[in-house]
């Protein structure tokens, strides 16, 4: 029997990242979107409705279409699960893992809304439930296909926890390799909220950017509409907007030669609720996810905070509260991409980490183009990402450059 041994200080490589998303299907398609000012929010006929959404790029939904055509047994499956086999197709091409087993922990905030909705729909109708019903919508089914479809062996986990599921996918992985119990784990969120009933609970809670948003900017010679307000203070009207997509990243022990980044800190935290769908005025959950991710690093060597920012009023300032708190006068050059992509839900944290992996490569700082842009240091090494979502459950994870 292998002896195990738990590595609990090494430290753990992201080897690769891939998406599909509004930005596309593939890191060039993804960074060369980052460098424009225009955004992938869309208005769509909703149940009879205009409403702003984020769908995939035209060519990622080409490719998700010929997935679905590949075999028929995918014809069956939620627009999330065709999502995550097709980011973790491509994650595990990149890393070059495709002879090897390794496990898989990916989540969703809501799984296959497209499904259910439908099969509820037709149950209402006509009093009994299509057989595939319970196989093709619980939350397992979006890890147990791709593991499937990759043909790994290693262990298979779904779970749920809200908007900052791809975070705690990560916070998993990272305990499987340092528990010595795995050398590899694929980890991710996946995410297809695009759908009537979905939006309509978002629209019931009255923070959802409406129909007559998008409030000009005066960008260059050019007026952009940007009906997501991520990351602006001084909003006066929430303004979130979803996105579809999937986002997966290979973890592996130790600093790796092809290592895109090193995660070099982990924290999380909650806090007790005041009321369901809201954090404190400070987000308390933030400030001891960060400083925990910060551990002995001084706050000053953070060059960029990816922040979750959903584009709502109390959302965006109580996160911005929190780093204040933490940072104080030394503040990082903060950003976020739910303006451009909308809110992925369960995905949006493995999005932020792709962003954050961007800048690291490219050298490079992806503002906001509708808010007052930092003075950057000459170089970046230190990137913080955070999640967090109803429940107040927080994940923040620090990036340093290889």
């Amino acid at each position: 029997m292998r002896e195990i041994v738990k590595p609990l200080n090494q430290p753990i490589s992201i080897t690769a990242i891939a998406s599909t998303s509004p930005l596309g299907s593939s890191l060039e398609e993804a960074w060369e979107q980052y460098q424009q000012q225009q955004h992938g929010i869309q208005l769509k006929d909703m149940n009879g409705s205009e409403t702003w959404v984020a769908p995939l790029s035209s060519e990622a939904r080409q490719a998700i279409m010929a997935l679905r055509n590949s075999d028929r047994n995918y014809k069956q499956l939620d627009d999330s699960v065709l999502f995550a086999i097709q980011a973790s197709r491509a994650a595990v091409k990149a890393a070059g893992w495709l002879d090897e087993d390794f496990g898989v922990n990916i989540g969703s905030s809501r799984g296959a809304t497209t499904l259910f909705e439908t099969y509820h729909k037709g149950f209402m109708e006509r009093g009994h439930a299509e057989t595939l019903t319970s196989p093709t919508t619980t939350l397992g089914n979006i890890s147990s296909w791709v593991a499937h479809d990759l043909q790994t062996k290693g262990p298979t986990i779904s779970h749920s926890i809200t908007c900052s599921t791809a975070l705690h996918a990560m916070l998993n992985g990272i305990a499987w390799l340092r528990s010595g119990m795995a050398d590899k784990f694929l980890v991710g969120g996946s995410e297809a909220p695009l759908t009537p009933f979905t939006i309509a609970q978002m629209r019931a809670m009255k923070i959802y950017a409406k129909h007559s948003d998008g409030q000009s900017d005066r960008v260059g010679q050019a007026t952009q509409q940007y009906p997501c307000q991520a990351l602006d203070l001084n909003k006066n009207k929430n303004t979130m907007v979803l996105g579809e997509g999937a986002s997966m990243a290979c973890l592996a022990l130790g600093s790796n030669e092809n290592a895109l980044a090193i995660i070099e800190g982990f924290g999380y935290a909650t806090e007790p609720l005041e009321h369901p769908v809201s954090i404190s005025a400070d987000a308390e959950c933030f400030q001891r996810s960060m400083k925990m991710a910060l551990g002995d690093i001084s706050p000053d060597k953070v060059d960029v905070i990816v922040m979750h920012a959903p584009g709502t009023i109390k959302g965006d300032q109580s996160e911005y509260n929190a780093i204040q708190k933490v940072f104080g006068d030394v503040m990082p050059a903060l950003t976020t991409n739910k303006w451009k992509l909308g809110h992925t839900f369960g995905a949006s944290g493995m999005l932020s980490i792709e962003m954050a992996i961007l800048m690291l490569q490219h050298q490079t700082f992806i503002p906001v183009p509708f808010t007052q842009q930092p003075v950057l240091p000459i170089q970046l090494e230190y990137i913080l990402v955070n999640a967090v979502g109803f429940g107040g459950n927080a994940v923040s994870v620090l990036l340093r450059k290889p």
